[in-house]
Order: C-alpha cells, then structure tokens, then sequence
C-alpha cells in the first residue's frame, strides 16, 4: 500500500536528505554549475541503465563535440556513432541525434522548458523530461527513477522494492503531493533523494547503518524484509547484444582508420566478429540483421560492404 506521509515528515526528511545530499554528494562535470539544458539532456539519455563512472568520459568528448543541439544534428552519423564508444544501447546515439534535429528545427536550437514539449522529443521519455524541467527549469515536478522509487518503498512502504516496474499512478501521486513548494527546493530534494538512493539505499547492499534516516525507515522499522520477487540480473555474455556490440567496435575500429570512415568491413567480417564462443546457429546473422534493421550500420549489397550509416 502506498503511504504518503505528512507534511512535517516530509519537511523533516527533505532537510536530512538535502543536508546528507551536500556533504556526501559526489561532485561529477554532469551537475556543475553552469552546465547548459542540453548537457543535462544528453547525460540522462546517456546514464539510462549506464554507471556514472562511465558516463561522465563520454559526456565530456561529446560537450566539448557538440556543445548545442545543432551541432549535433550536423554531425555525421557514423562519428556520433563511434563517440558513443562502449555507453551500450547504441540506438540511443541515434535518438539523441534526432532530438537535436528535432530542437534545432523546431524550437529556434533551444532546448524547450515546456514539459510537454520535451514528452514530444525524440528519445525523451518521462523520467528525463521530468528530470530536465526539475534540474535545469526548477518547475515543480517529481522526479521518478529507479533509485527513487526504491527510496520512496523503503521509507513510506516499509517494503524492499516496489511492487511494480514502472512508476504507477500511487506513486506519481505521492511523489507530488511531498514535493516542496518552491522549484529549486524541488530540485535539491530529487537530486538528494537520487544520489541516496545510489549511495546508500543500493538494491543489492544498501549500508543501512550510514543511514542518517534509519529511524524514520519503515521497512528498517519491519526488519528488513526481502521482496519475494527480486529483478532478474540481466545477462549479457552470448547475447545478441554481445555479437551486435563487437560489429560495431569492429566498424569503429575502421571508422577511425579509413579516408571518411567510408570503408567499413565486408560483411564476413563482420559476421566474424558477430560470433561468440559456443554461440547457437544462426545468431550471428541474427545480430547483423538486426543492426542492419536498427539503422546502426548500412549494407551495400553491391560491394557487400558493412560501414557505419
């Protein structure tokens, strides 16, 4: 059952969590002052199921790349592509390139502050429009990601993780009604509430004895009983993500060696670099067709040609 707590609970915690957020708060470029709109677009799309630890490099090339939408969308697609580097679910580059088409042509190259708006974006979703017009617009708006939601279970649900996958209707419900009012309190209490929830109310091992709200937590108050349904570790050796993934290191390996990148590899080659150690029949080709689907290569069949698009 949901439980949404009172104002002075919700008063109290948001100076603990903002209090805990600016002395344990790491300091990474993705949050320094003066990063533009755009900047915290492309690090939300690019943290999704991605480490910070990883991120921040990459953001950083790309920043000093394509420091405004238009740039981005004037790049050739084959280089964002290569400086996507190993971030994983590559289609996003692509999405990321889109949507600064779409902000170049359609708003004037800004990044808009309309929520709805920034819904209508490519490879925008509801968690990194809501994290944009929080973050860098300080509009009043819950921010709901993972860490959040498991944040928000333990304290007022007294249960390990949330019930569901996504956020449900309870919870957006909840989320606003703690909110503060003033925007850029807003903003403190999602970014504090999210650096805790991955810092110290960790799915896996969470340090509940540095917990500086370990009184106020139901379910440290319920004893910590475990969720009955745990997520599922997502694998990734001998997948089709794994054969897709060494294709295009093989294409960014050519890329940066040949006149324009045009060259490619041929596709036994890339068929080659498609097959795993013990892989099943057929996934290689499998793999291929797919990136070929995807758009994250182009094939000519004339040549039988791979390159980057």
């Amino acid at each position: 059952m949901i439980r949404t707590p009172e104002p002075a609970e919700a008063a109290a915690l948001l100076d603990a969590l903002t209090s805990w957020y600016d002395h344990n708060g790491r300091d990474v470029p993705m949050r320094a002052d003066g990063v533009t709109p755009w900047g915290t677009l492309v690090f939300e799309v690019m943290s999704q199921q991605t480490p910070l630890v990883r991120v921040a490099p990459v953001w950083l090339r790309w920043m000093r790349l394509w420091p405004a939408p238009a740039d981005l969308a004037d790049a050739p697609t084959a280089d964002v592509l290569v400086e996507w580097s190993t971030l994983g679910y590559p289609s996003r580059a692509l999405r990321l390139q889109q949507c600064a088409t779409r902000i170049r042509d359609a708003h004037g190259g800004m990044v808009p502050t309309d929520h709805a708006q920034l819904l209508d974006l490519p490879g925008v979703g509801g968690y990194t429009a809501a994290a944009l017009a929080s973050f860098q617009f300080h509009q009043r708006i819950a921010v709901l990601d993972v860490n959040i939601r498991r944040v928000a279970s333990r304290l007022f649900d007294g249960i390990e993780l949330p019930a569901s996958s996504a956020p449900t209707k309870a919870e957006r419900e909840r989320a606003e009604a703690v909110l503060p009012e003033d925007g850029h309190e807003c903003a403190a209490w999602n970014l504090a509430l999210m650096e805790f929830g991955a810092l110290v109310c960790t799915q896996r091992s969470p340090d509940c004895p540095a917990c500086p709200i370990r009184e106020r937590c139901r379910w440290a108050g319920r004893g910590y009983p475990r969720a009955a349904k745990r997520p599922r570790t997502q694998q990734w050796r001998g997948t089709d993500r794994q054969a897709r993934g060494r294709v295009l290191a093989a294409l960014r390996a050519a890329h940066s060696t040949a006149p324009r990148g045009r060259a490619g590899i041929s596709r036994a080659e890339a068929l080659r670099a498609a097959t795993l150690p013990g892989a099943e029949e057929g996934q290689a080709q499998r793999a291929l067709a797919s990136l070929i689907a995807d758009r994250l290569v182009a094939y000519d069949e004339a040549s039988s040609r791979i390159t980057l698009p």
